[in-house]
C-alpha cells in the first residue's frame, strides 16, 4: 500500500485530482483538461501513477509543474480541509439545508432557499471575472458563525460582498438601514461594513464592503451609505473598471493567503 489518496476538486466546472499523503500534503495533481500529471516529488512517481491509474483517460504527460508560482506552491501546501477555494457559492447554506431541509410541506418557502439562490447568482457573476485577473472565494467562515458571502480579489482591490435577495422588490437605503418592500428596515449596512473590517484585519489589507442586491425592481437611496458600494447582481462586472490598485503578483499572494482557513481563525 502506498498510503496515498486521491482528492477531487472542482473550480469553474473544471476538475483536478490531487494526490495526498496521509498527513494531507499534496505531492501531485492530475489536470484532466491539460492531460498532465504534475509531480512535486519524483521519488513517488510510480506510486502516483498507480493510485491515479483508474482515473486516467488516454495519453497523459508526466513531469514537474511548469514553472510553479509562489502562490501555487502555497496552495499546494494546504490540507484539503483548510483550503477555501473549492467552496461553492452559498456553500454554508447548502450544507445547512442538506443537514436540516426543514418540513417537506410548508406554507411559505424556506427563506434559506432565497438566500442560497442570491448567493449562487452573485457568486456565478463574480466567478466570471476570473479571466480578467480576479479570484473569488465563497462562504469564507468567520469566528462566531458569521461569514463573508464572497471575497473578490483583483486588480481593483479586495471586496467583501454581502448578498441580499430582493427579487421584484423595491429597496430603500438610508444608512445604515435597508428596507425590502414594506418590511421593516434593518441595519444591514453595519454588518456589511463589519464583515469587511474583519476581512481587512485578517488580510492586513484594505477590503471594501459591497452590498449586492439580486433582482430588485428599484433602488432608492435616501441617505447615501458610508463606504459601502451598493450594486445589483447585473452590475458586478463594473468592479473591473475601478482601476488598477494591485499588481498580478499581489492578487495571487492575497488569494493564497485568503484561501487558507487559518487566516480567518482569530478575527
Amino acid at each position: 500500500m502506498s498510503g496515498l489518496r486521491v482528492v477531487p476538486t472542482w473550480r469553474h466546472g473544471q476538475e483536478r485530482l490531487y494526490v495526498c499523503l496521509t498527513d494531507g500534503r499534496n505531492i501531485a495533481w492530475y489536470d484532466r483538461e491539460a492531460a498532465r500529471i504534475n509531480l512535486l516529488s519524483e521519488d513517488r512517481r510510480e506510486d502516483v501513477l498507480d493510485v491515479l491509474g483508474p482515473f486516467l483517460t488516454g495519453r497523459v504527460a508526466v513531469g514537474p509543474p511548469p514553472v510553479p508560482t509562489p502562490a501555487e506552491l502555497a496552495r499546494l501546501s494546504l490540507h484539503p480541509d483548510d483550503d477555501l477555494a473549492p467552496n461553492r457559492p452559498g456553500e454554508a447554506l447548502q450544507v445547512a439545508l442538506d443537514r436540516d431541509p426543514g418540513p417537506a410541506h410548508r406554507i411559505r418557502r424556506d427563506p434559506r432557499l432565497r438566500a442560497l439562490e442570491a448567493e449562487q447568482i452573485v457568486g456565478e457573476a463574480l466567478d466570471r471575472l476570473d479571466g480578467t485577473g480576479w479570484h473569488t472565494l465563497h462562504s469564507v467562515p468567520l469566528p462566531g458563525g458569521d461569514r463573508v458571502h464572497h471575497l473578490a480579489i483583483g486588480p481593483a482591490g479586495l471586496f467583501a460582498v454581502h448578498t441580499l435577495y430582493a427579487r421584484k422588490q423595491r429597496v430603500t437605503i438610508a444608512d445604515p438601514m435597508v428596507a425590502l418592500g414594506r418590511r421593516d428596515p434593518q441595519p444591514l449596512l453595519r454588518r456589511v461594513r463589519a464583515d469587511a473590517d474583519r476581512a481587512s484585519y485578517a488580510l492586513t489589507a484594505e477590503v471594501h464592503p459591497v452590498l449586492a442586491l439580486v433582482g430588485p425592481s428599484d433602488i432608492t437611496v435616501t441617505l447615501p451609505p458610508r463606504e459601502v458600494r451598493v450594486l445589483s447582481d447585473t452590475d458586478l462586472e463594473g468592479l473591473t473598471r475601478l482601476g488598477g490598485v494591485l499588481k498580478p503578483a499581489d492578487v495571487e499572494a492575497l488569494h493564497a493567503m485568503a484561501r487558507d482557513r487559518h487566516t480567518w481563525a482569530k478575527v
